[in-house]
């Protein structure tokens, strides 16, 4: 009787662990999600390298409470050497490098978009991993690159055919506003085109970042590796605000409490938060379910944009969003 019930225990305990890591899981997509909001919203009051600036000094803080309440040890001292070059490597292509261009791309095309490109990490990072690692994609692997990469294009495509460019109640003849034809309407504006280009660096220095990490992480305490990524993020953030403008732009961003603001909420939803809850995900479930979870959130940014912002999103961008979400989780099923 005893040993029924202990295994009925275990087995109540393993299913409860898990429903609460798929749940961590998708408080991260939500995270990212309010973070990728709030960060846009700050770039527009100080900028995109002071949000970087204080995005990371603010994590960082966090880190050392979480560090200092789950290790009893604040900072990464006893990290060894392999774990310094790789991390900080990675703190340097994957948030110096990677969040430069991603959060120009925030500022350029907006989240939404952004995220849909992002979606192409997983298989940049196959890709990677293939090449230097020796880790195979497969042929599901590559269906769901396929996918993924549709989703983006009919994003994309959605973009330049909005109703706003063929009202419905005009005939045929009167469709193209100002005298424009179909292929000027259609053609992606200089702005949209470096917005991409944003993105698709982004994406590819995250996937590098993700491989850096990796390496350097192994055998590791995961909250004390992070701390090093984000502390030579500071240290690299700070020197490039000094070279461009004797770091004029982080002072400037102290006399503007809306962005401060808006930085800070984004600081705690996404390398904060979102880092920590990802982390709790992976711990508690299956690599795949965690991905799928977690790479939901080009859908529910659509919440929000929809709702709160009152964004116009056009059917096929949506449709575009739903196919690349549905491609990241083929890839990790």
């Amino acid at each position: 009787m005893t040993l029924v019930l202990g295994r009925a225990l275990k087995i109540l305990y393993s299913h409860t662990m898990q429903r609460i890591g798929e749940l961590a899981a998708f408080g991260t997509a939500v995270s990212w999600t309010l973070c990728a909001i709030f960060f846009e919203r700050g770039i527009k009051h100080i900028g995109v390298l002071a949000v970087n600036f204080f995005k990371v000094v603010i994590a960082f803080i966090l880190l050392i409470a979480a560090a200092a309440l789950f290790r009893g040890m604040p900072l990464p001292l006893d990290a060894p050497r392999n774990a310094w070059v790789y991390l900080s490597l990675s703190g340097i292509v994957g948030f110096v490098i990677t969040d430069s261009f991603l959060f120009s791309a925030y500022d350029t095309v907006g989240p939404r978009i952004t995220m849909l490109f992002t979606s192409l990490s997983p298989a940049m990072t196959a890709g990677i991993a293939w090449l230097f690692l020796g880790e195979t994609i497969g042929q599901r692997g590559l269906l769901g690159m396929a996918l993924v990469i549709a989703g983006i294009l009919m994003a994309v495509f959605g973009r330049l055919t909005g109703p706003e460019n063929f009202p419905l109640e005009k005939s045929p003849l009167e469709k193209f506003p100002l005298g424009k034809s179909p292929s000027e309407i259609s053609r992606i504006s200089k702005e949209d085109k470096r917005g991409y280009v944003f993105a698709i660096i982004a994406t590819l220095g995250q996937s590098i970042g993700i491989i850096l990490t990796k390496i350097g992480v192994e055998g590791y305490d995961a909250v004390s590796g992070t701390q090093i990524r984000v502390f030579t993020a500071i240290i690299g953030f700070g020197l490039v605000s000094l070279f461009l403008n004797g770091g004029k732009n982080i002072t400037k961003a102290l006399k503007d409490p809306a962005g401060l603001k808006h930085t800070s909420i984004g600081a705690i939803f996404g390398p904060f938060l979102g880092v920590t809850l990802s982390l709790f995900a992976v711990q508690r479930v299956s690599a795949g379910v965690a991905s799928t979870l977690i790479g939901l959130s080009p859908v529910l940014i659509i919440v929000p944009e929809l709702l709160v912002f009152r964004k116009k999103i056009r059917p096929l961008e949506i449709s575009g969003a739903v196919v690349a979400v549905a491609g990241t989780t083929i890839f990790f099923i």
